[in-house]
């Protein structure tokens, strides 16, 4: 592997509430997935984000989740395929017109929280992300997590897809990220963040905390840009894969 991507979900602070540190990511990432407006992120808080991107010379994505602000989009709402594909879709445009204005574009999207958790194991909420994705620009990259129902859904449609996994996320032996309600979910040390990536890369496979590989391509790597150790996490990790000789990229600048 001579070229990867990292990207971090940002934009998600709200009104006078500020969540992350978008500033220091976005001068070690390559690619920003921005909140919508349902889950966190609010019309100002997009402009910034994408002027910040577009300054930062970061490919721009759209990070869209629930309309769930109590919950940042971390609870799960059962919805019908077709409410669920205009809810994104809906998210989708809000950026798209945001970035246009700043004479930028929308090169991706991401689903966020609960929304990419389910879509992960149920396929009918996978391709009715996808269906909007496909109604609003088909030639937007669908970031889906490895070995997920999400690149099942964005392959059938005809989609290009960019197979993610976590920096700072450990992984069970069924290639699903561990639960967030468990001790060891989260990696906030540097080295082990490191350890990870690399390890991934190397195996071309998820691998669980049992020690389990799971064979899969990682076109791009997340950082959580509401954790407080995401600019120490990601500066690390991205020295780590320039001292391997990989080249970190914007999504567009992939082979998928």
């Amino acid at each position: 592997m001579t070229s990867i991507n990292l990207n971090a979900d940002m934009g998600e602070s709200y009104g006078r509430f500020e969540v992350g540190n978008d500033a220091g990511l976005m001068s070690v990432i390559k690619s920003a997935s921005i909140a919508c407006g349902f889950h966190a992120g609010d019309p100002t808080v997009m402009a910034d984000a994408v002027a910040l991107a577009k300054a930062s010379s970061v490919s721009i994505g759209a990070h869209p989740g629930f309309n769930d602000l109590w919950g940042f989009g971390r609870r799960e709402i059962r919805m019908n395929a077709r409410d669920l594909e205009y809810m994104v879709a809906y998210q989708l445009g809000a950026l798209a017109g945001i970035a246009h204005g700043a004479g930028e574009r929308v090169t991706h999207v991401k689903p966020h929280g609960s929304l990419n958790n389910m879509a992960h194991d149920d396929l009918e909420v996978a391709l009715a992300i996808g269906r909007a994705i496909r109604s609003v620009d088909r030639e937007l990259i669908f970031v889906a997590n490895a070995c997920s129902k999400m690149v099942e859904a964005g392959r059938a449609l005809d989609l290009r897809v960019a197979e993610e996994a976590y920096v700072d996320r450990t992984y069970g032996d069924s290639g699903k990220m561990t639960s967030r309600r468990e001790p060891d979910a989260m990696i906030t040390d540097p080295e082990v963040a490191i350890r990870q990536v690399l390890s991934f890369i190397e195996a071309g496979a998820l691998i669980s905390r049992s020690g389990k590989r799971i064979p899969t391509r990682i076109h791009t790597f997340c950082v959580h840009g509401d954790e407080p150790t995401g600019v120490k996490v990601a500066t690390a990790v991205r020295a780590a894969l320039e001292r391997q000789g990989i080249d970190v990229v914007t999504l567009p600048e992939m082979s998928l």
